[in-house]
């Protein structure tokens, strides 16, 4: 306990050390040039609609570059680039960022530590994406650990970014494994040393947000631990801005949900081709990034401010005051969807009410015997090539299509049979049950853990590899 709370408190003094050095954005130049600044955060790739995919398409600049044209008043957008949420806070509370987006639990850093201070205090006014369950942060291990369970943590150094969605999981699933945050070695460390330490052998698991579970799994270096959908607590990323900043220069923010919107429209249609932008601009693999951001990705891109998200950050930070009772995030007066009421209208109540992911699918392939969608999200295949992705009513159907194939497969992607996560079907541990109805007889989990919920009332149901599955597919006709 004492560990969690040091860390949590030099967090804590290095984003409150940069209040004697502020200097204020969102003013003018002498030539009445209006500066914004905006802290994102390249490699999270559900915040793209906000970040990435944003800058690369240029819809702020040119939401703002039609204000111009109405007023006069002039726009220069600088994009500053972070490995996680504590240095964008820690920039707002330095006046040196006027927007910014980061996950849940910065989210709850982030309105804690600006509260107290009435010029740099924030306000949280979309979200870029979510998942209900929780999938969107993962733990992982060496492909070849013997971990199998979290009580395998017990005296295991865990590498983490202290205060980061990904720390929250780790804080949630070893609370809920009956473990106490002294019973692990936890490293606070940004994502990319993190991944490094993880190969290198230096740390026995990694927690993270998206995408760096699935990026060290589909590199080869790790395995999934723990699916953050067991949680079954709602998790995303926002996008926060500060409150003087919002009064001033209104036309400002809805220029930037304006662009959000686009953005967000832009991946809903054309999911392929955002997710090929993400990669190119981030260096990311174009499979983990479409496994997050495509049609039944694990990310889910809807700007609404949902009432379960804003409670998800209520339990967020009965966490993190666990380790640090000074969090008090002022939760009643964060969250304002104002600004998206006034730019969405009548739309923003639907919106609202829809946990749809609009990320447009492809015609599911008919001749498998499945209906489409009464199984669950249709898994896919991405082919190599121009030839872009085919959608399969079942896991089953995948297999089969996998193995009658003449092009070559760049990825295939299932949804996991007890949480919904999708995942890579080559990653995944697969469970044939002769006892099922045929549509249902194969099944796909990104977990051991998940398979073996699963199988524990099915006693002849057998496990395998993606291979294995294929073989056994072919043999079966």
């Amino acid at each position: 306990m004492m560990q969690n709370r040091r860390l949590l408190r030099v967090m804590a003094i290095s984003i409150g050390v940069v209040l004697g050095a502020t200097t204020m954005t969102g003013c003018s130049d002498d030539d009445g040039t209006v500066e914004v600044t905006v802290g994102y955060q390249s490699k999270t790739i559900n915040t793209v609609t906000a970040g990435t995919l944003l800058k690369a398409r240029g819809y702020f600049e040119k939401a703002l570059a039609a204000e111009t044209e109405k007023t006069g008043v002039r726009y220069d957008v600088r994009w500053e680039d972070y490995d996680t949420g504590a240095p964008i806070t820690a920039q707002m509370l330095a006046g040196k960022i006027d927007i910014g987006s980061m996950g849940d639990f910065p989210l709850v850093l982030n309105a804690s530590r600006t509260y107290p201070q009435a010029d740099a205090r924030t306000e949280l006014i979309a979200t870029t994406a979510f998942n209900m369950a929780g999938g969107l942060n993962g733990i992982v291990v060496p492909s070849e650990s013997t971990i199998e369970d979290v009580a395998g943590l017990r005296g295991a150094t865990v590498s983490t970014s202290v205060g980061s969605a990904g720390d929250g999981l780790l804080a949630q699933t070893i609370d809920a494994a009956g473990l106490q945050p002294t019973d692990i070695d936890r490293q606070n460390q940004a994502p990319s040393v993190g991944a490094t330490s993880l190969k290198a052998g230096s740390v026995a698991a990694y927690s993270q947000f998206a995408p760096w579970p699935a990026q060290e799994v589909w590199n080869g270096d790790g395995r999934l631990l723990v699916d953050g959908a067991t949680t079954a607590n709602p998790t995303f990323h926002g996008v926060v801005v500060g409150e003087q900043f919002a009064r001033t220069q209104p036309a400002v923010v809805q220029a930037f949900l304006q662009g959000m919107s686009e953005a967000t429209d832009y991946l809903h249609a054309q999911p392929l081709d955002a997710a090929k932008e993400v990669a190119e601009a981030t260096g990311l693999p174009l499979e983990v990034v479409y496994l997050y951001n495509g049609p039944f990705g694990i990310a889910n891109f809807n700007m609404a401010l949902k009432p379960a998200l804003v409670t998800a950050l209520q339990k967020d930070s009965d966490y993190l005051r666990k380790t640090d009772g000074t969090i008090d995030p002022h939760l009643t007066s964060f969250a304002d969807d104002s600004h998206l009421k006034r730019l969405f209208g009548e739309d923003y109540a639907q919106m609202l009410d829809s946990d749809i992911n609009q990320a447009a699918p492809g015609t599911v392939q008919e001749g498998c015997g499945d209906s489409a969608g009464e199984n669950g999200p249709p898994s896919a295949i991405l082919w190599k090539g121009e030839a872009g992705a085919s959608f399969y009513g079942t896991p089953g159907c995948l297999l089969a299509a996998a193995t009658k194939a003449d092009a070559e497969i760049r990825a295939a992607y299932v949804s996991d049979g007890l949480t919904g996560t999708r995942w890579f079907a080559e990653k995944s541990i697969w469970t044939y049950d002769p006892a099922a109805p045929t549509d249902k007889r194969w099944a796909a989990f990104a977990t051991a853990e998940n398979a073996s919920k699963y199988a524990s009332d099915k006693p002849e149901s057998r496990q395998y590899t993606f291979a294995g599955a294929e073989e056994f597919s072919r043999a079966s006709g």
